[in-house]
């Protein structure tokens, strides 16, 4: 029994660990938005900002995508979870949509071309979408983790 505990913990507390640290990399993509759009919009005067928050958002979104939901469905999965996974289904075709805006924003700006754009518009329009996506994750873990939790310590 203490081996199954084991096992669970190993496997599930991967998870929480990954989760956690996903979410400081959250923050960390929220502190550079901030300081970016907080300044005054001159592209060429806040070309290294530009560019660290870009790092920023691929990073984050990348995680995301390939390791953080990849790990959520599988939890869900192990747990014969059908609620949590329909509600996944519905869900990341959003989160996706939402990724393809923060790509083209990081290929515009990789490109040289986001002194063509208007860069006020576009992070506010980034800056609402990136919150759209924190709350449809937020709901994701909650459903697809955190409602797990309890049962992860027991026996696998």
């Amino acid at each position: 029994m203490l081996e199954s505990c084991q096992n669970a913990q190993e496997r599930w507390g991967g998870v929480h660990r990954l989760i956690d640290r996903w979410l400081q990399e959250r923050q960390e993509l929220v502190k550079v938005f901030r300081s970016l759009s907080d300044k005054p919009q001159a592209p060429s005067a806040n070309e290294q900002d530009l560019q660290r928050f870009c790092e920023v958002l691929v990073d984050y979104v990348s995680a995301g995508h390939f390791e953080v939901y990849e790990q959520l469905l599988n939890e869900a999965k192990a747990f014969g979870d059908q609620r949590g996974l329909e509600l996944a289904k519905q869900i990341y075709p959003r989160i996706e949509a939402i990724t393809e805006v923060a790509l083209a924003f990081n290929d515009r700006c990789d490109n040289g071309d986001c002194r063509d754009i208007c860069l006020t518009s576009e992070l506010n329009n980034l800056g609402q979408l990136l919150h759209e996506r924190f709350e449809l994750e937020d709901c994701l873990i909650e459903v697809l983790h955190n409602a797990h939790q309890g049962q992860s310590a027991l026996p696998v």
